[in-house]
């Protein structure tokens, strides 16, 4: 049985077709991110649209020491982008988990444009449930201006950060370090990007 006190770390993954530029290096943030973070659970999930939500599994609960690279080979892009109908997806997950110290980072490049079951109201709803938990939500905008979107859902501007091409894995190195300073505080340390985190991750 996994330790009920390791950090659950969950990631959720635009697939959408507009990714197809910056996919790999999406993926090498992550794989990057995993390594960096010490001990914790991971689970990787992407999302698309394509005749309705399509949630793909693509790790889970793995331990971060037995992680192995995501490659393209595993998942292409593809479809529209149902983001609050998966967001709810990967906080299921963490609810059956059901860890005290759990992290969800969402990365799209772009808005929420094909969910059906999910609307903007019920995604906030979500988010008000996961910090009343203690659980941090994370939202990185790839290429992508996210402040909005994530205001839209009610994450903090502080939990927000736009990434730009090229700065994709030194922005996973970091939050790394903020996960792991969360994971590590027995009071409440949210993650929390500064202006020299914003600057380095646009590339300034």
């Amino acid at each position: 049985m996994p330790d009920a006190n390791t950090l659950n770390a969950l990631m959720l993954l635009d697939r959408s077709g507009s990714m197809e530029s910056r996919w790999a290096e999406a993926l090498g943030a992550v794989n990057a991110y995993v390594k960096a973070l010490g001990e914790a659970d991971v689970t990787l999930a992407t999302f698309d649209g394509m005749g309705g939500l399509k949630f793909e599994v693509i790790r889970d609960r793995v331990a971060s020491a037995a992680w192995k690279d995501v490659t393209p080979a595993e998942a292409a892009p593809r479809g529209m982008t149902p983001l609050y109908d998966a967001f709810a997806r990967i906080v299921a997950l963490a609810d059956a988990a059901a860890r005290e110290k759990t992290v969800v980072i969402v990365m799209t490049d772009g808005a929420e444009n094909a969910s059906r079951e999910v609307s903007g109201k019920d995604a906030r709803a979500i988010v008000d449930r996961c910090r009343s938990k203690g659980w941090q939500v994370v939202f990185l905008g790839a290429d992508f201006d996210a402040f909005g979107e994530a205001a839209e859902i009610g994450v903090a501007m502080t939990g927000t950060l736009n990434v730009r091409t090229g700065r994709y894995e030194a922005a996973f190195r970091k939050l790394a370090q903020r996960t792991r300073t969360f994971a590590d505080s027995a009071e409440p340390s949210p993650i929390e990007f500064t202006q020299e985190d914003r600057d380095e991750a646009a590339g300034e």
